[in-house]
C-alpha cells in the first residue's frame, strides 16, 4: 500500500505511473512471468498469499503465469444448481453499484458513465436504472472465470486502454475502469440481455477469452486473466436481478463481500 499511495498520491509518483500503466511494460512482464526461471516465484507466492493447493491435481509449473492460470477440477468450484440463481464468474471480492436513470453510477467515490465505460452511448442506454456488479479479483485469487447464464453471446468489443492497478487504494485517484484495456460481449438470455466486461490491470495486459461460435451454457468456462489483480464487470437491466441482502446492504456500506466462482450472490428476478 506504501507504493500505491506514493504513485497515486505525490507528484513524482504520479509522473513514474504514466510509464508503468503503458501496455508494454505489462506485456513484458507477462513474457518475464512466462519464462522458466519465474517459476522460482511460485513457492514463496504460495506462502505469502497462502493459497490452498490441495485441490489443485498439479505440483509441477513450467512457469510462474503457468502455475497463475492453473484449473481445477470441477468440483472443486461447484456451479449453483439453482437456474433461478444469480452466480459469480470467479473468485474475488464482490460490490454491486445501481445505476441512475441517466446511467452513472459511483465506485468508491469515484463517478462513471456507463455510455464511457461502454464507448457505446446506444448500448448504454438499455442499462440505464440497472445494476453493476463489480467482482475484483486479486492476485491470491483463483483467475479463471465462467458465464454465468446460458444464452448466446455477440461479437467481442475491445476497448483500448492504460493498465492502472485495481487495489481499493487507487479508485478515488483516478477513474480505472474508464481508463483500463477491457473487452466485453453481450449475452442474450432469457432473463434479458447480460453484458460481460474483463477489465484488465496492472501487470495484466493479457485477457485470454475462449473463442465462441454459438451458445454457451452457465458454468462454461469463459477466460482466464495472466498475472495480478484484474476485474469482471457485469451489467444487468431494470428490473432483471437482485444481490442477496447481505451483499447489498455491505455494497452500500463501501465494503466487498469475498465470493467464490459458481456460488449464488443473487438471483434472476425478471421471471419472477
Amino acid at each position: 500500500m506504501r507504493a500505491l499511495s506514493f504513485l497515486y498520491g505525490t507528484a513524482p509518483g504520479r509522473f513514474l505511473l504514466r510509464g508503468l500503466v503503458r501496455p508494454g511494460v505489462s506485456r513484458l512482464a507477462g513474457r518475464l512471468l512466462s519464462t522458466r526461471l519465474s517459476a522460482l516465484a511460485i513457492k514463496p507466492f504460495i506462502r505469502r498469499h497462502n493459497i490452498d493447493m490441495t485441490q489443485c491435481p498439479r505440483t509441477e509449473f513450467a512457469s510462474f503465469n503457468d502455475f497463475f492460470t492453473r484449473t481445477l477440477p470441477p468440483e472443486a468450484r461447484p456451479v449453483d444448481g439453482d437456474p433461478a440463481a444469480f452466480i459469480s464468474p470467479c473468485d474475488g471480492r464482490l460490490t454491486v453499484w445501481p445505476v441512475t436513470p441517466e446511467g452513472r453510477f459511483p465506485v468508491k467515490g469515484t463517478a462513471y458513465t456507463l455510455p464511457r465505460l461502454l464507448a457505446d452511448e446506444d448500448l448504454a442506454r438499455r442499462f440505464r436504472g440497472g445494476l453493476v456488479w463489480l467482482f475484483r479479483l486479486t492476485p491470491e485469487d483463483y483467475h479463471r472465470y465462467i458465464w454465468t447464464a446460458d444464452g448466446t453471446p455477440g461479437p467481442a468489443v475491445s476497448v483500448p486502454g492504460v493498465l492502472h492497478t485495481v487495489q481499493p487504494l487507487d479508485r478515488g485517484q483516478a477513474p480505472v475502469y474508464h481508463e483500463n484495456a477491457r473487452e466485453y460481449r453481450l449475452l442474450d438470455t432469457t432473463g434479458g440481455p447480460l453484458l460481460v466486461m474483463e477489465v484488465g490491470a496492472l501487470f495484466v495486459g493479457k485477457i485470454e477469452n475462449r473463442p465462441v461460435t454459438g451458445p454457451v451454457r452457465r458454468g462454461q468456462e469463459k477466460g482466464n486473466f495472466a498475472f495480478g489483480g484484474s476485474t469482471i464487470l457485469l451489467v444487468t437491466p431494470l428490473g432483471a436481478a437482485a444481490p442477496d441482502p447481505a451483499i447489498e446492504a455491505a455494497s452500500r456500506a463501501g465494503n466487498e463481500t469475498p465470493v467464490r466462482q459458481g456460488r449464488r450472490v443473487g438471483r434472476w428476478t425478471a421471471a419472477e
